[in-house]
């Protein structure tokens, strides 16, 4: 196996830890494989710099319970096919729909009693 070296130019002094870990990378990887992931991470960061960066499933679930009353949470598990066309309509998954009517029932069981 031919070997080549490359020299890259960062705005900050990596460890050595961190020389390490992207020389163990560097070889283990073809090339073409770590060019797709430096362009998904830096179209992540481009992203996350602009402030447009799409929000996680757990973020997703603390949005839609945060300040939800016990009353709202009950009301909710009643009309859940609604609530589900809703959270469709959204583009929720399935997972983070499900996982947001766990937290709905365990509000309706904590706050009522």
């Amino acid at each position: 196996m031919e070997r080549f070296e490359i020299s890259l130019i960062v705005n900050k002094k990596p460890t050595i830890a961190q020389i390490q870990k992207l020389q163990e990378h560097f070889a283990e990887m073809p090339v073409e494989e770590i060019l797709s992931g430096l362009n998904f991470a830096n179209s992540r960061w481009t992203a996350k710099d602009a402030g447009v960066l799409k929000v996680g499933r757990k973020s997703i679930i603390n949005k839609e319970i945060h300040s939800v009353t016990s009353e709202q949470a009950q009301w909710r598990l009643k009309n859940w096919k609604m609530m589900i066309a809703n959270y469709r309509k959204l583009g929720y998954s399935y997972p983070t729909i499900s996982r947001i009517k766990k937290h709905f029932v365990e509000l309706s069981k904590k706050r009522s009693r």
